[in-house]
């Protein structure tokens, strides 16, 4: 069965694989997540050319929800919106980690996209205590 796959962007590399780890954790293999962490020489940065792999890469056909870091992240994700633009691939403005994991898991019970990106939203107002 396919479902919404799930890509991290991250200024680091080791940062993203991390939050993938502690996704995996809790979802399994129920929906693809995807990373493109750190710049193409390995370092900290963002690259257009692993984003754009791990969209394809994440990619089931039921939609991808991207979820960045901060900065460049955001705007490098929106270029290539521009370049290769596709309604079923959503940048989600949420808190890295909060938001990663809401909208996996909700990607993993099978719902759809537009359910995916309101759980990876509302993230953002959810408390820690």
């Amino acid at each position: 069965m396919s479902s919404v796959g799930i890509v991290l962007v991250s200024h680091s590399d080791r940062l993203a694989a991390g939050l993938r780890d502690l996704v995996r954790e809790l979802i399994g293999d129920k929906a693809p997540v995807a990373v493109a962490g750190g710049a193409d020489d390995g370092g900290i940065g963002t690259s257009y050319d692993l984003i754009l792999f791990a969209i394809g890469e994440a990619d089931q056909g039921r939609g991808i929800v991207v979820i960045p870091d901060i900065g460049s992240a955001v705007l490098t994700v929106r270029t290539i919106q521009e370049d290769h633009p596709r309604d079923d691939v959503v940048l989600v403005d949420t808190p890295f980690v909060e938001g990663a994991v809401s909208a996996a898991v909700t990607a993993a019970s099978g719902a759809d996209l537009a359910a995916v990106v309101t759980a990876g939203e509302e993230a953002r107002y959810t408390a820690k205590f």
